[in-house]
């Protein structure tokens, strides 16, 4: 069973960059697909960022694109979150994700992902 959790969050002033690390410490992900996701309060859950097994395609969201990158390291077991000119409609629980499939995707519905972490806050004030 993958098990993931997310570390890095926290309060940050606007134009600041912080980075985001997911961690698995269950069944390798590697291979698979990861994804970043967040939902800030009174708010369905929305996609960010995700990127294939092989790390060949990425999907970035138009409010994220330009300022956020994904990552991963097969090695580690990790993906990552870079963010950067961070904006206080930024403030949200950011969740890492993992699609079950080997198909070598990058994912952006939030039904295609099998596996979640419990979330980290990311708070940022203007």
């Amino acid at each position: 069973q993958v098990q993931l959790i997310e570390s890095g969050g926290g309060l940050v002033q606007a134009g600041d960059s912080l980075r985001l690390s997911c961690a698995n410490t269950g069944r390798t992900i590697m291979r698979h697909n990861m994804a970043w996701f967040r939902q800030a309060p009174g708010k369905e859950r929305q996609f960010v960022a995700a990127i294939s097994g092989k790390s060949d395609k990425t999907a970035y969201s138009d409010s994220v694109k330009a300022r956020f990158t994904i990552s991963r390291d097969d090695v580690k077991d990790m993906s990552y979150l870079q963010m950067s000119n961070l904006k206080p409609e930024d403030t949200a629980v950011y969740y890492c994700a993992a699609d079950r499939s080997i198909l070598n995707r990058a994912p952006v519905t939030l039904q295609q992902y099998d596996f979640w972490g419990p979330g980290t806050q990311v708070n940022v004030s203007s």
